[in-house]
């Protein structure tokens, strides 16, 4: 399984879309999972990419540009919410 993370909904400009984590655990609650997160650095510019824009002819960012050491602080605080208030909290 592969969970697209935030980062990827907003360069994409919403074409993938991020999804809720969710876990459906084993009736005697064991359960194993190895995960793997690949993050850009702190200070590296999320945004919808250019050449995604590019393809669709007049079409505006749907999401802001950001820092992403910016909306993982925002993130921490707000993770179990819906991601929607988040992408607009950046948009401050």
């Amino acid at each position: 399984v592969i969970n697209l993370g935030d980062q990827i909904e907003v360069i994409t400009n919403g074409k993938y879309k991020s999804v809720m984590h969710r876990v459906i655990a084993q009736s005697d609650g064991t359960r194993m999972s190895i995960a793997s997160f690949y993050n850009p650095g702190n200070d590296s510019f999320i945004s919808p990419a250019p050449a995604v824009l590019e393809k669709k002819t007049g079409d505006a960012p749907t999401y802001p540009k950001f820092v992403f050491d910016d909306y993982m602080k925002l993130y921490s605080g707000l993770k179990f919410q819906a991601k929607e208030p988040r992408f607009e909290a950046m948009k401050a």
